[in-house]
């Protein structure tokens, strides 16, 4: 709804201008968010952005927050901003891309403060926390939020990986023992294998994913395929 919709309405009485009064910033807010919609698609989407585009996505989704500071407006700003900082080919200084982790993590503890059923959310969450302050127990925990919330996202499942490896440390005995189990499941469900091998970085990282394959028929010889076409065998 635009600008001079909202105004026609306020003249229409006491009672339409203090509709415009509480309604304005929400629509306000809607308008400017759905401007940097087609940046964050690219972005989604794999595609080159020019600089100058994302700063001005980034200007609206903070203009759209400002106007409509609710969860769903703060989720969606934390996705653009953590989706950049962690973009390490684009020309940001460490200060701009700490800038926006921490926005971004603020934003998701609002966010999943108010609307905690966003198992994405989570997982994006995780990533921030790991990005600013490393590997924690803080970064496992809402890792578990974004798998108890969204188990069978297939989307998430390399990135979760990728975070699992990461924090095995920090995970406790019944933790290591449930997540070992959902590896199995989403390694079952998975038509392509590929994420578990991409996700491997180091020899630790595939010792851990044979363990948790160790009783799938198959696996081990279908994960060392998989390596060796990425050339990680």
């Amino acid at each position: 709804m635009t600008r001079s919709t909202w105004l026609l309405r306020g003249l229409l009485g006491v009672g339409g201008a203090i509709l415009v009064f509480f309604a304005w910033p929400v629509a306000n807010g809607a308008w400017q968010a759905s401007k940097s919609n087609s940046t964050v698609y690219d972005l989604r989407s794999g595609k080159a952005v020019p600089i100058v585009d994302i700063l001005s996505a980034v200007s609206e989704q903070n203009a759209a927050v400002a106007d409509d500071p609710t969860a769903g407006r703060r989720l969606a700003r934390s996705e653009l901003l953590a989706g950049l900082a962690l973009t390490r080919d684009l020309p940001l200084t460490p200060a701009e891309r700490r800038g926006w982790l921490t926005t971004a993590m603020s934003d998701l503890d609002f966010g999943l403060g108010n609307a905690p059923a966003r198992g994405a959310a989570w997982a994006r969450l995780a990533s921030v926390r790991q990005a600013v302050d490393g590997t924690s127990a803080k970064v496992v925990a809402a890792l578990l939020m974004s798998i108890d919330t969204a188990p069978m996202v297939a989307l998430l499942w390399p990135s979760r990986l990728r975070l699992i490896l990461d924090n095995w440390q920090f995970f406790t005995a019944p933790q290591r023992e449930r997540i070992g189990t959902y590896v199995v499941t989403t390694w079952r469900l998975s038509a392509d294998k590929r994420g578990f091998a991409e996700a491997i970085r180091s020899p630790l990282d595939e010792l851990l994913v044979r363990y948790f394959l160790r009783d799938e028929p198959g696996a081990q010889q279908e994960l060392s395929q998989w390596l060796a076409r990425f050339g990680k065998k």
